[in-house]
């Protein structure tokens, strides 16, 4: 009896390991530093020699862990911060630098050497100037950073000039229309989260003149905006951002920035079955968005389709609940060799693997079938219908009037498994409400057919 009791046990626990994630693989944890208070950010450098280091945020200085051997993951270094158990310490990386802010506490910038790395860090500058004594996060393109908020004027952002001398910035231009919380960075192009006044608007910022920032254009983060944080597609037509704080739930809100004078939301997504988790930070890697999702961890959101995000994999970092705490995984670095870090602020760092390749051919088995909505919707004269496949399928596609009539057959073949986008034209037709639907047969062994279908206005 008490063997079987045993095996029973075991077979809970494995159930328990697979809902904590999915497709996920967990190479390590550590939390050296839990006793101090919570964590905050992490970051990454990987050494000329090709050593790879996770830079950790914790309550009362920064640690340097060496990832480079996943069998032998370890802290190779620590330098001590100003004592505060509930601050936010963030850090980003120029050369062999870290530059490190801690909101909630006067500690300035701080300047770390991680030349001698694994031997050891040293502290070569800690700045401040008359107005700046913290911010509340740090970021960074080519050899400028960005400090946003903490004490600064109203709580904008400066730029600091790393090109003369690194270990000695210079102060250049300030931006302060409104409080930012974090920023992104895009062939000098600022776009700047301000989620206080005016509430929930992000702000684009012409940095060509580090001198001279420049609002070029601004969009309001609706519905329940309070945008925490943002992420840039490489080609500059999307905009991935958070909102930390707002209205439940706490969304992920795509939008279409192709045009900054028209701004437009193609989808809004939050982790399959769970309202209540608080979005943080994220990253973008290629195809893959990395979120911290605070109680609900770190997910993984296939963005190849920026209409119809899909969830591709998972690991909580907070088992306990998903609860509405900012408790949990605060956000993710990846590594070029596609090792993922990430920190929660109960529980230390983390290093993942995904069981599939960030670059390259996704697995089929990451595709779902899926009609997405329309966009734009309205339109005039032309819309785009997205829709992915799991299996090889013979697809229709059809656009029908209000009144049940077949205006246009869009696809009518056999589709390989993937994603697509299909341009639907009304040109010589009225306007008017419109439907489009798909139907896709396949054999999963037997014949099935998957069907779905949308609404659309034609504005003319």
């Amino acid at each position: 009896m008490k063997h079987v009791i045993s095996i029973i046990v075991f077979l809970l626990s494995l159930d328990a390991v697979a809902q904590q994630s999915s497709n996920m693989r967990l190479l390590a944890n550590l939390n050296s530093h839990s006793g101090d208070g919570q964590y905050s950010a992490c970051w990454g450098y990987t050494s000329p020699q090709g050593k790879e280091y996770a830079i950790l945020g914790c309550a009362k200085g920064t640690a340097f862990i060496d990832i480079t051997d996943t069998n032998n993951i370890y802290e190779a270094a620590y330098l001590p911060g100003l004592d505060q158990a509930t601050c936010c310490r963030e850090m980003k990386v120029y050369g062999s630098y870290a530059y490190v802010v801690a909101d909630g506490i006067a500690s300035g910038l701080q300047i770390i050497d991680m030349r001698y790395l694994p031997d050891s860090v040293s502290l070569v500058n800690t700045l401040y100037f008359p107005g700046f004594t913290m911010g509340h996060t740090i970021s960074q393109s080519g050899p400028y950073l960005y400090i946003n908020a903490g004490d600064y004027n109203i709580g904008g952002l400066f730029v600091l000039d790393l090109t003369a001398d690194p270990e000695n910035p210079i102060k250049r231009g300030e931006w302060e229309e409104a409080v930012v919380h974090d920023s992104r960075i895009i062939n000098d192009t600022i776009f700047a989260c301000n989620i206080y006044s005016p509430p929930g608007t992000i702000s684009v910022i012409d940095a060509r003149d580090k001198d001279n920032l420049v609002t070029i254009a601004s969009w309001q983060n609706l519905p329940q905006p309070g945008p925490h944080n943002i992420a840039i597609s490489e080609n500059r037509q999307i905009a991935y951002v958070t909102d930390e704080i707002g209205g439940n739930p706490r969304l992920l809100k795509i939008w279409d920035i192709s045009n900054l004078n028209n701004v437009i939301k193609t989808a809004e997504w939050h982790p399959p079955g769970i309202t209540t988790s608080i979005i943080h930070n994220v990253e973008l890697y290629g195809d893959y968005l990395f979120a911290g999702h605070y109680t609900a961890g770190l997910r993984v959101v296939d963005v190849r389709n920026p209409f119809a995000p899909v969830e591709a994999a998972y690991y909580d970092t907070y088992p306990a609940n998903n609860d509405f705490l900012f408790e949990g995984c605060w956000g993710p670095y990846i590594f070029p060799t596609e090792k993922i870090i990430a920190s929660d602020r109960n529980s230390g760092l983390y290093v993942f693997r995904t069981n599939f390749p960030l670059t390259g051919e996704t697995p089929n088995t990451f595709y779902e079938f899926s009609l997405g909505t329309n966009y734009p919707n309205p339109f005039n004269p032309e819309t785009k219908i997205t829709y992915s496949i799991r299996r090889d399928s013979h697809v229709q596609l059809k656009v029908y009037d209000a009144s049940g009539r077949l205006v246009r057959t869009l696809v009518d073949e056999f589709v390989k498994t993937g994603s697509r986008t299909v341009t639907f034209n009304g040109e010589g037709l009225s306007s008017g409400i419109y439907f489009y639907k798909i139907t896709a047969e396949y054999t999963e062994g037997t014949k099935q057919v998957y069907t779905s279908s949308g609404k659309m206005a034609l504005i003319k």
